[in-house]
């Protein structure tokens, strides 16, 4: 087993990567203060792995709620939903609410943990290689409203993460890709020498095979976790997380939630974000083409939708990490190396947008 330690005070917690760590108990139990726990699945999740889980918190008090599948329950009504069952249930302040499922339990379960009673203990036992490496770490937890992605939510850590790579083998093959978005774009913001790594094992990681994709579960972690401690609420340095994903969110929204995987919206907004980077003299055109190339090879869109270059800058100027200056974005200096921009040219936006429609008119 693999752990990897987030250090945030007296919010660290750990995450233990290995197969078979749905399994033990007596780890699990060790991060769960009281005998109450609500655990969150969905209906794809729950057939196949709540089995293991509830073995594992025998002798706990357990209930569960099993959501409807998909981006699109990503709602204030399947917040509710958990809330109530808490109710309920009786679950006191000493309960444990525990996400088993991808990104959507993840989000919405730890949503209602932090509103539960003002917030109460939080563990995810991460399902999907999107979930795994990026959004069961770090403490970000939303739903989703109509008019934007992830715009009602708040941070809260939780107690630990479970991540068992051997979940990955029911996956969907795009699923599986979606998460490879987010792989590629922890070394493409933070590590040159792990993108060059995911550019020789690419054809590995999309066999699945086990033991590299231990090691990139590990290393995605470790990234994330260090950028993370240093900015918990994304006051600066963590922003730098969320390359592609200012066109990725926007993407998404025209779509409406769901038409679109996560990570398939990112892979398109990574390759806006480098086109945008070269058109502003950041960013060396190769350079832009080498992580384009490794998103294709991935099973990922390079570029979004036809049609949608018009509605996108106003969607993007609705996105949460929009300042009073207007859009953000995360932008490339050189491969591993990125930078935050407030102040970009709208005209060099329209281009990268027309040029991206015209890839597909």
């Amino acid at each position: 087993m693999e752990i990897v330690q987030v250090e945030l005070g007296e919010h660290a917690y750990p995450i233990y990567i290995g197969a078979g760590v749905m399994d033990d108990g007596e780890r699990m139990r060790s991060a769960i203060p009281g005998e109450q726990v609500l655990v969150v699945t969905n209906q794809t999740i729950e057939p196949l792995y709540l089995g293991r889980l509830t073995k594992a918190l025998t002798g706990l008090k357990v209930d569960v709620v099993s959501l409807p599948d998909g981006e699109k329950f990503k709602t204030l009504d399947s917040f509710e939903r958990i809330i109530s069952e808490l109710l309920t249930r009786g679950h006191k302040r000493s309960t444990t609410v525990i996400a088993l499922g991808g990104g959507v339990v993840g989000d919405t379960a730890g949503f209602a943990a932090a509103c539960y009673q003002r917030g109460v203990n939080f563990i995810q036992v991460p399902t999907t290689l999107l979930a795994q490496v990026d959004s069961s770490v770090g403490g970000k937890t939303a739903v989703n409203h109509p008019l934007g992605k992830n715009m009602i939510g708040a941070f809260h850590q939780p107690s630990a993460v479970f991540i068992d790579p051997s979940t990955l083998e029911t996956l969907p093959d795009s699923e599986f890709c979606a998460g490879l978005a987010e792989i590629i774009k922890h070394g493409a913001i933070a590590d040159i020498g792990y993108f060059s790594e995911l550019e020789q094992m690419m054809d590995r990681l999309l066999a699945r095979d086990m033991e590299v994709l231990t090691a990139v579960i590990r290393r995605s972690c470790e990234i994330k976790a260090d950028v993370v401690s240093r900015d918990e609420r994304e006051a600066g340095e963590r922003a730098l997380l969320n390359f592609g994903h200012t066109f990725g969110h926007a993407i998404e929204t025209a779509m409406g939630h769901g038409a679109w995987l996560h990570g398939q919206a990112v892979g398109a907004g990574m390759v806006m974000a480098a086109d945008l980077s070269w058109r502003l003299g950041h960013l060396p055109l190769e350079a832009g083409k080498r992580l384009e190339a490794l998103i294709g090879r991935a099973g990922l869109p390079v570029a979004p939708p036809a049609g949608l270059a018009n509605l996108l800058p106003e969607l993007m100027g609705r996105d949460k990490k929009a300042t009073d200056r207007g859009m953000r974005f995360i932008l490339l200096d050189a491969l591993g190396e990125a930078v935050i921009a407030d102040d970009v040219d709208e005209g060099l936006l329209k281009q990268t947008l027309d040029a991206e429609d015209a890839l597909l008119a």
